[in-house]
Parts: C-alpha cells; sequence; structure tokens
C-alpha cells in the first residue's frame, strides 16, 4: 500500500544512480557527492543510498541480466529494490545518457529510470550531459524516458538544446553538481598541477594518443625551462583497469626525475583541498578542472569532447582547448599560464555566482517534489 506524505513528516530515502563515493575515479566521487550535497540541502536528514554501474557494497549490480529477470515480472529483483526508496535522483554517471558508450550501458541506465517512473517514484535527471543519440532506436528510448521523468537538469546548453529537440518537458538549466561542495582548505602551496589522463595517454577514441604524450613532455619541457614547478596530479587513482592517470604519471616521473613532483591524492577532500592551493591547473580530466574552479584556482581543460567547452561557456569561464582540433595545445597552455594571476579573478568570481544560479534550480525543483511523493505502508 502506497501513502502519501510530506517531505516535512518524513525524511526521504533517496538512491542517487551511476556514481560512487568510493570510486576510484575522483570526478565520480564528485558526481556522488555534489549530487548528495544538493539533496541534503533540501532534506539535511535525508537517508542516501548511491548505486553505479558496478556493484555496490552489497554485491547488488544492474547488469542487463538482472534487467531481463526483472521485465514483466511484477516482483521482479530491480523493481523490489527500487521500492525501497523513496525518490529517484538519475545523475547519467555524467556523460552516460547517450549511446557512445554502447547500447548495454544506455539500456540498463534508461530501464532503471523507466522502472522506477512505473513505480510511482519521481525521477530527477540530475545535471548531465544529454546525448548524442545517433541511433534511431535509443534516440526513441531516450525521447520516451525524458518524458517521464520529474525533472531533467541540462549541464550545460548544448545539453539543453538537444534534450529540447528530443521533446523533453520540465527541463531546465544548470551545472556540474561539483559546484554545490564546500570550498576546503588549501593544501600545500603549488606552482602548476597538471593532470595527466591515463585514458587518453594510451590507445583510445577520444585522441591520438602519441600526439597526446608528445603534447604533454613538450610542455612539461617548457614550463620547466621557463622556471614554472610542475606537480603531477592524479584525477583518477590507481586500479587494476586502463583507466588510470597513475600510469602515465609513473612514465613521466621516470623521464622528468626530480623536475616533476607527483600528487596522488586518496580522496575527494584530498584531491580538491591540492587544487586549491596550487597557482594554476592544467587538466586532461573534466573534473580535474571544474573541482579547480570550483575551489577558486584558475585551470586549462585540454578538452577531448563535447561535454567541455559549452559547460565551461556557460559559466563565463573563456578557456578551453580541444585536443582534437589543436595540434599543438602546449603552446597556447604556455601562453596563458604566463599571464598575471589576477587576470582570472574577476572569471573566478563570475563563474562561482552563475553556477550557484543555475545549481538552486535543482533545489528548487527538489523542494517542490516535496507533496508529491508516496510511502508504501506508512
Amino acid at each position: 500500500m502506497w501513502t502519501r506524505y510530506t517531505m516535512n513528516d518524513v525524511s526521504p530515502r533517496v538512491l542517487i544512480l551511476w556514481a560512487n563515493a568510493h570510486s576510484a575515479n575522483l570526478g565520480v566521487r564528485a558526481l556522488a557527492q555534489g549530487s548528495a550535497e544538493l539533496v541534503r540541502q533540501v532534506w539535511p536528514d535525508a537517508a542516501i543510498t548511491f548505486q553505479d554501474l558496478g556493484p555496490n557494497e552489497e554485491g547488488f549490480r544492474v547488469s542487463m541480466q538482472l534487467v531481463k529477470a526483472d521485465i514483466g515480472r511484477p516482483q521482479g529483483p530491480i523493481k523490489r529494490w527500487l521500492r525501497s526508496f523513496d525518490l529517484v535522483v538519475d545523475t547519467g554517471a555524467g556523460d552516460s545518457f547517450a549511446d557512445i558508450y554502447g547500447r548495454n550501458r544506455l539500456g540498463r541506465i534508461i530501464y532503471t529510470q523507466l522502472t522506477a517512473s512505473s513505480l510511482g517514484l519521481p525521477v530527477v535527471l540530475g545535471p548531465q550531459t544529454i546525448g548524442p543519440f545517433d541511433g534511431f532506436l535509443s534516440r526513441l528510448v531516450a525521447r520516451f524516458a525524458l518524458s517521464k521523468a520529474s525533472s531533467t537538469f541540462a549541464r550545460d546548453s548544448a545539453s539543453l538544446d538537444y534534450a529540447k529537440s528530443l521533446g523533453a518537458r520540465r527541463l531546465l538549466p544548470s551545472t556540474d553538481v561539483v559546484f554545490g561542495l564546500q570550498i576546503p582548505d588549501a593544501g600545500p602551496a603549488r606552482d602548476v598541477l597538471l593532470n595527466v589522463s591515463g585514458l587518453l595517454w594510451q590507445e583510445n577514441s577520444h585522441v591520438d594518443a602519441s600526439r597526446y604524450q608528445e603534447s604533454v613532455r613538450s610542455l612539461i619541457t617548457q614550463l620547466d625551462a621557463s622556471g614554472r614547478r610542475v606537480s603531477l596530479l592524479a584525477h583518477v587513482i590507481d586500479n587494476p583497469t586502463k583507466d588510470n592517470d597513475l600510469i602515465a604519471m609513473r612514465e613521466l616521473e621516470g623521464e622528468f626525475g626530480d623536475r616533476v613532483k607527483s600528487v596522488v591524492p586518496n580522496s575527494l577532500d584530498e584531491v580538491r583541498s591540492a587544487l586549491r592551493g596550487a597557482n594554476i591547473v592544467i587538466g586532461s580530466r573534466m573534473h580535474a578542472c571544474l573541482n579547480a574552479l570550483s575551489v577558486g584556482t584558475p585551470a586549462i581543460p585540454w578538452a577531448y569532447s563535447r561535454k567541455f567547452a559549452p559547460l565551461l561557456r556557460d559559466l563565463g569561464w573563456p578557456i578551453s582547448i580541444d585536443l582534437k582540433t589543436e595540434q599543438r595545445p602546449q603552446e597556447q597552455t604556455l601562453a596563458l599560464v604566463a599571464r598575471d594571476a589576477s587576470t582570472w579573478d574577476a572569471y573566478l568570481a563570475a563563474l562561482r555566482e552563475a553556477a550557484d544560479d543555475r545549481l538552486s534550480n535543482v533545489t528548487d525543483a527538489l523542494r517542490a517534489l516535496g507533496s508529491t511523493l508516496v510511502r508504501e505502508g506508512v
């Protein structure tokens, strides 16, 4: 039996999908903790559960095998699991509400969204990149999923326009949830923090790996020659997969010796503190740059996909170097690093104001959901 209640009466049980507060990818941790912070701004005592694309601490995983076991069964395993929550906030894993990662991932994401909606649970598509959907079937299913969502938040203007083209309703602009996190105390003072992506360092579908390696090596050499002190920063920490920034860092440590230092944080708080202590950040991971900007440190993104530039442009941040089109990104980067530090102050202040304003759309929508939620057996 489902009973209607107001969120002032009962603290909600909130499921945050496709994010993990303990991931080796610190960007995924930012996605999880930033989303939780927005929920707690509305309901400080909310009971929050995270579920990413892998198994959770209890071993539960939304696999395609589990999806098949759930289809057509009123008491299927996914339905039983979802009934233990009052509200679903779907992060789309940041940029996975798209078909660029294949049918398996998109199928799991959309099936979970639609199943939650069919059970009467409000499903909020939290700030995320939306699209692209190049396949006819994926575009059709995504259109249907957007029509069922209680609210959809695009974290950049390109995603907003794309969602509109799919007929999304209850659609609002926002920005990345990292800007909802508290600003930490500054860590040790460092000059240039350089985040080198282990994903791009090896053969990948985004950029030419050998050219990327050459550009990174050239950048370090020229920064060192100009008297700048370079520290390498891991934003995806050590793990068994190829998506591991320490793979690239270890190779560079062997080549450059004591001309570079390494920063390997163990937590989201540690990486944000390290970023705040730097003079400037150069990052190939989008969240390395967004984490930096959110704590007030200027960042020069080396972008490899369309998720970078529109988000930064919406916030008034004028810098994003496209690795797909820029043949020598190190040259443009060196010119930017050489600018006076005060150059960035006005941009950073405006960026913070714009981010706060956009995130308020999310908290306002969550508050509006309070009188619409139902709970079984209350």
